[in-house]
């Protein structure tokens, strides 16, 4: 059933796809697709680029970036050999105007449906679970009367190692192709990879690994050179072989290198017939593996049980945490999209069509993998190990690190560090794992320690860097990497760093005693105080909190500020780390509504900066208006949701979760421009030409953030040491909902009733019938699923 439909598509609820009906949507509408090791992304016209363990170091296709044209990627011809007509089953490259088309984002696949001149075509792109390739299943059908010989070309360029290819001239001379006629495929390898060798020489190394294109049907040719295929300034709308029909079959190392496949297909009436094409790769020292997936890829029923495969691996997998409420929008994100996009795009892909990225960030990560608690938390183990991995012994961490090599940045942006302790208890709360905290991991440069001690190093480090009035030094950047220069002579001081780490320490004091620590306990508690004193003191500007003072001083955040007035971050951590008490935490509220809150949700600060200041850095260097000069930070924008959930300002809550949610905001799809169905990095403030136009989506942390805000805030069912409690913040309107979720070795339906049409307070709790005296539901990690029933009052 259609759902939330405009002119550019609409969401099919039951089949969790959205459903593009033109294409030509204001921005590429895309998908990435990653179970694993393989990943690619791929939009609405066909667009986009594939990649093994890393986008932008390990590119197995060339791509070049650029959002308006969106005609760079991996494409399908069709052709009709007795009038030589010729279409591409994608509307790129030859933008053909089809008398249908529609692309359906699937979770894990996406379906390119059209038909042009009498032939009816679907393309099922899809990565299976555990296999280095991407399978292409195309169907054709004639809808006609008479008997069509059609062809097939595919069309790549192969990338090979580092991407972007700035050079492109110097590095297709490092590249060679070959054939497998007897196979069905083409291969590539290049005998350079831009990363160190063994002896750490540069420009010494193979890339080392072989890419494969191949095809279940009947090599009828094949092409390894550009201009061959396009010819000499030719291009991808109008090439030379496909008017002519036919490909040159040249491969080897002497030209400009790409991968086409030529199959011949013939129709009759109402006839249908099934072809696959396959990308992979393998280690270049394991080349029978190459074979062996070109063999087993070459049948489209194995391909069409891949793909049932992979719709049933991610399905079961959503499906661990499920929300039933009346708001249609809010259970369209919550059961699907947000989790697949902090899944796919942030943690396992690490890339989108915004960012072409790959590696890891220290604190980005980390946040994201919150998205697998209630799913799979060994998953965010796994992950709190991998960055525990790469934190030095002092305490002090990488910013972002390579995958593939392990190299990374380390600089004094001062928040990054202090994500293990925060990201460790919210997974002892989900797990009550605390051995866990005995385990022994490496640092980065010498030594070992275990989890317990690696978090309090990050915070040790924090506590060693204070000013003199005893708020912490901002050094390169808190969380906001555009204050760059704030305190980068040590001097200036954060007040959101203050609020964040005065609720880790109290939080990891907590932690301590269950450990019976009580002597760290006492250190932690007293430090806490000391900060918070110093922020009431010092980081108050009378109606709000300030934001930060650079290292002459200079006060950033204060009604005095010409630019920069108020922050949000620096208002809503006060309120959820309890950094301000009582009327206070009134007041910074209020204030968020009356001077940030906008139409299209809480802006990051207000006014945006007009003109770039070197105490600052590159934040005010942006556009007035975009991204984090004065735009709506999605990020930060899912954490004042929070705060005003946590405040029990059910209304506010709720108006700014209904400006900030993709599925609203994609029902003005000119203004909005970008998907819908996934939360975008940005959106344009008041101060820019295009308030309310969205950019930078997939690849952003707020996918994760709201689903944490809705599932543990707005739903009000969060994870505690001793169980889960229930604490909604809602429409007074609801009736209720419904919430199904994995806990500790148990599943839980948890219904809430509301027939007061109050907004919170838990009247009473009953699980299996059992009344509780307070709303915290115990952990029975027997197997068996128990009835919740939580009614307000």
């Amino acid at each position: 059933m259609r759902r939330f439909a405009t002119k550019y598509g609409y969401f099919d609820a039951e089949r969790r796809e959205y459903v593009i009906t033109r294409p030509d949507t204001p921005r590429p509408w895309v998908n990435v697709i990653c179970p694993g090791e393989y990943g690619l992304v791929v939009s609405q016209t066909g667009g986009g680029y594939s990649w093994l363990r890393h986008a932008s170091m390990n590119r197995i296709t060339r791509w070049h970036q650029d959002i308006i044209k969106d005609d760079s990627g991996k494409y399908i011809y069709a052709r009709d050999d007795a009038t030589g007509e010729f279409w591409s089953l994608t509307w790129q490259p030859v933008r053909r105007d089809p008398s249908a088309y529609q692309v359906a984002h699937g979770i894990g696949y996406s379906v390119f449906s059209s038909a042009v001149s009498g032939i009816e075509s679907t393309v099922t792109l899809f990565v299976p679970k555990d296999d280095p390739v991407e399978v292409a299943l195309v169907r054709l059908k004639n809808q006609g009367d008479e008997s069509r010989r059609l062809c097939l070309f595919t069309y790549l360029e192969w990338g090979l190692g580092i991407a972007p290819d700035w050079h492109r001239e110097f590095h297709k001379t490092f590249i060679e192709t070959g054939i497998d006629a007897d196979r069905g495929y083409l291969w590539a390898k290049k005998y350079l990879w831009e990363l160190p060798n063994a002896r750490g020489e540069h420009w010494n190394r193979n890339w080392e690994f072989v890419a494969f294109h191949g095809t279940s049907a009947l090599l009828a040719g094949w092409e390894g050179d550009k201009e061959r295929f396009l010819g000499m300034y030719g291009s991808l709308q109008d090439p030379s072989a496909l008017r002519a029909g036919s490909l040159s079959r040249t491969v080897g190392r002497h030209g400009d290198a790409i991968g086409s496949l030529h199959v011949k297909v013939e129709l009759g009436p109402g006839e249908e017939t099934a072809v696959v094409f396959f990308l992979g790769v393998v280690p270049d020292d394991e080349t029978a593996k190459m074979d062996e997936l070109a063999a087993t890829y070459r049948s489209p029923e194995h391909a069409l049980a891949k793909l049932e495969e992979v719709k049933a691996y991610w399905l079961a997998l959503l499906d661990r945490y499920r929300a039933e409420t009346p708001d249609e929008g809010f259970n369209l994100l919550t059961n699907t999209w947000l989790k697949y996009q902090a899944m796919l795009a942030r943690l396992q892909g690490r890339t989108a069509y915004y960012q072409t990225g790959g590696a890891y960030g220290f604190r980005d990560q980390l946040q994201d993998s919150h998205i697998f608690l209630p799913l799979n938390p060994e998953r965010t183990k796994e992950q709190i190990r991998l960055h525990a991995r790469h934190q030095f012994a002092a305490g002090n961490v990488l910013h972002w690190w390579h995958p593939i090599t392990d190299e990374g940045l380390a600089n004094g942006i001062s928040d990054n560090r202090l994500w293990l302790p925060f990201v460790t208890v919210n997974y002892l709360k989900e797990t009550a794992d605390f051995a866990f905290l005995d385990e022994k991991i490496p640092y980065y440069d010498s030594g070992e320690g275990t989890l317990y001690e690696h978090c309090l190093a990050a915070i040790r480090y924090s506590l060693e860097r204070m000013s003199p009035r005893g708020l912490p030094l901002i050094g390169e950047g808190d969380w906001n990497d555009g204050m760059n220069a704030v305190g980068r002579a040590g001097k200036g001081e954060s007040v959101w760093l203050g609020h964040f780490l005065y609720g880790i320490l109290r939080e990891f004091g907590e932690v301590a005693v269950r450990r019976s620590d009580l002597a760290t306990q006492s250190k932690l508690v007293a430090a806490a105080e000391r900060l918070k004193e110093a922020i009431n003191e010092h980081g108050w500007d009378g109606e709000w909190y300030l934001r930060a003072t650079t290292d002459d001083g200079t006060v950033l955040g204060s009604a005095r500020s010409e630019f920069g007035k108020i922050f949000l971050n620096a208002q809503t951590w006060a309120i959820l780390h309890d950094v301000a008490d009582g009327e206070r935490a009134r007041q910074v509220l209020d204030a968020v509504e009356q001077h940030l809150f906008q139409e299209y949700g809480p802006i990051l600060f207000y006014p945006a900066y007009h003109r770039p200041d070197e105490r600052i850095g590159y934040l005010s260097r942006y556009a007035p208006g975009v991204r984090e000069n004065g735009g709506l930070y999605m990020h930060a924008a899912c954490w004042a949701v929070m705060a005003a959930a946590k405040a029990k300002r059910a209304d506010l809550a709720w108006r700014m979760y209904q400006a900030i949610s993709p599925v609203q905001r994609g029902l003005d799809p000119d203004l909005y421009k970008v998907e819908p169905y996934v939360t975008p990095g940005n959106v344009d403030g008041p101060d820019s030409p295009n308030f309310g136009r969205g950019g930078w989506t997939w690849y952003t942390g707020s996918a994760a953030w709201l689903f944490r805000v809705s599932t543990k805030w707005l739903l009000g069912i969060r994870p505690e040491y001793d169980g889960l409690r229930v604490d909604p913040c809602i429409p007074s309107d609801w009736e209720g909902f419904t919430v199904h979720r994995m806990f500790r070795g148990a599943a839980y339906r948890i219904r809430l009733l509301n027939p007061a049409g109050r907004s919170w307070g838990v009247k009473r709790t009953t699980v299996d019938g059992r009344e509780l005296s307070e709303p915290l539901i115990p952990a029975f990690g027997d197997g068996k699923v128990h009835e919740v029933v939580v009614e307000l009052g």
